[in-house]
């Protein structure tokens, strides 16, 4: 061992572990002193000690008051899955020793993108429910890069959703479950239902499209960008399905959309596919994990049950692909 790292491992302490844990959790300085019940200069001070102890930067602030986290530098998402460890090795030591003070309820915490999870996940909630009825399960959905983010920082234990960019895959694993293609969607009886539309057609009506800096919105503007087409100024964006699916059923609206999501719909007849071509549309869905942790009997055994709903939407999507 370096006379750096005795200092280091002399010198830190839990509070600093803690802290660094709460700033990758709430991406903010201020939000993770309200989390860590402290003032946000004392949260600044403790992280500028547990720099200066591991003799590098391990946070990117933000230029706004400098309380706004951008990430976490190499150095920091390294020390980041230790930290994450040492304080999950701690909650076990208590639970382990004070056994009188009750056992903490099981719980399972899944984050999913909007799009994947109507489709993916209530087949295998509801086979988990039926084997461990007594698991306290969260189910949280958002945009990836937020949801990866609470991942690695273990505010999550799965995510259900796609690979993302190198940098932010660090320290986690991506299982690739199916792919599916965009679809696009509108209610029955739309003016272009039943027909064989172009593209041009369907831009000239209202669109409902996914938020910027989603994987649904890239596809869907590089499918119009193949045809030399852009997104038109007239679009609703949004992540929320029921409101997506709203506007359809009381509007003229497409909703340009991974197939997966609107799946449900589709089937029951509230929603039908517009007969166009999407060929090289198709997105992996799979699940994230982080590589660093202990994988607990409810976590693996939902991984289990996701693989065998993944098998169910990769035979439906190639179906869709047809």
């Amino acid at each position: 061992m370096t006379a750096s790292s005795e200092a280091f491992v002399r010198g830190v302490q839990l509070r600093h572990l803690r802290c660094l844990v709460a700033v990758a959790q709430e991406r903010h300085l201020a939000r993770a002193a309200e989390r860590l019940a402290l003032s946000q200069p004392a949260v600044s001070k403790t992280l500028a000690e547990l720099e200066t102890l591991a003799g590098a930067r391990l946070v990117e602030r933000g230029s706004a008051g400098r309380r706004g986290i951008q990430g976490f530098t190499v150095a920091g998402e390294q020390l980041l899955a230790h930290a994450l460890r040492v304080l999950e090795a701690l909650d076990a030591s208590a639970e382990a020793v004070m056994p009188a003070s009750g056992t903490r309820p099981q719980r399972l915490r899944i984050g999913a993108l909007p799009s994947v999870a109507p489709s993916l996940l209530p087949a295998a909630l509801a086979a988990l429910r039926e084997r461990l009825p007594a698991l306290q399960v969260q189910v949280q959905t958002g945009a990836n890069s937020p949801l990866l983010d609470a991942l690695r920082a273990g505010e999550l234990d799965l995510v259900a959703g796609r690979m993302s960019d190198p940098q932010l895959m660090a320290g986690l694993t991506f299982e690739l479950l199916y792919t599916e293609p965009l679809a696009l969607v509108a209610r029955p009886g739309h003016p272009l239902a039943g027909g064989a539309p172009s593209v041009q057609e369907v831009l000239r009506h209202p669109l409902v499209i996914y938020g910027e800096g989603t994987i649904p919105r890239h596809h869907t503007e590089s499918f119009l960008s193949g045809l030399g087409l852009r997104l038109p100024p007239h679009v609703t964006q949004t992540l929320d399905l029921s409101v997506a699916r709203a506007l359809l059923i009381r509007s003229d609206a497409v909703w340009f959309t991974p197939v997966g999501a609107a799946r449900d719909d589709l089937e029951s007849g509230q929603l039908v596919r517009l007969a166009i071509d999407t060929a090289g549309t198709d997105e992996p869905v799979g699940l994230l994990l982080r590589s660093d942790a202990e994988p607990s009997a409810a976590r693996q055994m939902l991984v289990a049950l996701l693989r065998e709903s993944g098998k169910a939407q990769s035979t439906q999507s190639r179906v869709a692909r047809r």
